[in-house]
């Protein structure tokens, strides 16, 4: 395990047993705390990536979106479907890294004009696609299975599963474009699943149909997508 490694570890154990320093706010909202440093260098140097589901200042996608920021992307586009906090995390991106050209941009995850107009638009300024972090999602109260509408269950299958098949089609059409500054086809796609779909009991039966759907999307497309340089991954939050 290298030296940077092992730093994370312990102060990630120290996070478990030491209360954390409050890091404060930005125009209201808290700033994101950092448990520990990164693990090597600016992983993302240089990259263009597209993140959804970035609007909760409790969320993954703005979590992630700093992470970007951190590790050296030359450009994030933070897209959400609500906008009421996007334009502040813009503005505390800016402040945090100057050097990194951050969009706000209101998309619906499942509608497929929006998804492709995002791809294209990063293509149009910076001639790349790097990363697509489809984290879009939403859920509802869990209920039972015959207490469930099949609109809501659609609504959330739209959302959850379509977005990322959507993000994922696009994603990769875009990763594989090549420019003066991007020589060779590649590119990281990411899919927002959960524990709910890998296990029974973790979530509303929609919610976890749309996990389980998110999960099968990378591995299929994982399997498609060989030989381009594209990698396809779900990540599984959970309790």
């Amino acid at each position: 395990m290298s030296a940077a490694a092992k730093a994370r570890v312990q102060a990630l154990s120290e996070q478990l047993v030491k209360p954390r320093e409050d890091p404060g706010q930005f125009e209201g909202i808290p700033r994101i705390p950092t448990i520990a440093g990164d693990s090597s260098g600016q992983r993302v140097k240089g990259k263009v990536v597209i993140v959804t589901g970035c609007n909760s200042p409790l969320g993954i996608g703005r979590a992630s979106a700093h992470l970007y920021a951190r590790n050296g992307a030359r450009a994030v586009f933070i897209c959400d479907y609500k906008t009421d906090h996007l334009e502040t995390h813009k503005r505390e991106l800016k402040s945090l890294y100057p050097e990194v050209e951050v969009h706000a941009q209101q998309i619906d995850a499942g509608e497929e004009t929006d998804v492709e107009r995002i791809v294209n638009e990063a293509l149009t300024k910076y001639g790349r696609l790097d990363v697509f972090f489809a984290n879009a999602g939403i859920s509802h109260l869990p209920s039972r299975i015959f207490e469930a509408s099949a609109d809501d269950f659609m609504k959330t299958m739209r959302t959850n599963a379509l977005g990322v098949f959507l993000a994922t089609k696009h994603g990769a059409r875009g990763m594989l474009q090549t420019s003066k500054e991007k020589p060779y086809p590649g590119g990281s796609i990411i899919g927002t699943a959960s524990v709910a779909g890998l296990r029974s009991n973790a979530g509303a039966t929609d919610y976890s149909a749309s996990k389980a759907a998110v999960i099968s999307i990378m591995q299929t497309a994982c399997y498609q997508l060989t030989g381009t340089g594209i990698r396809c991954n779900a990540v599984c939050p959970g309790i």
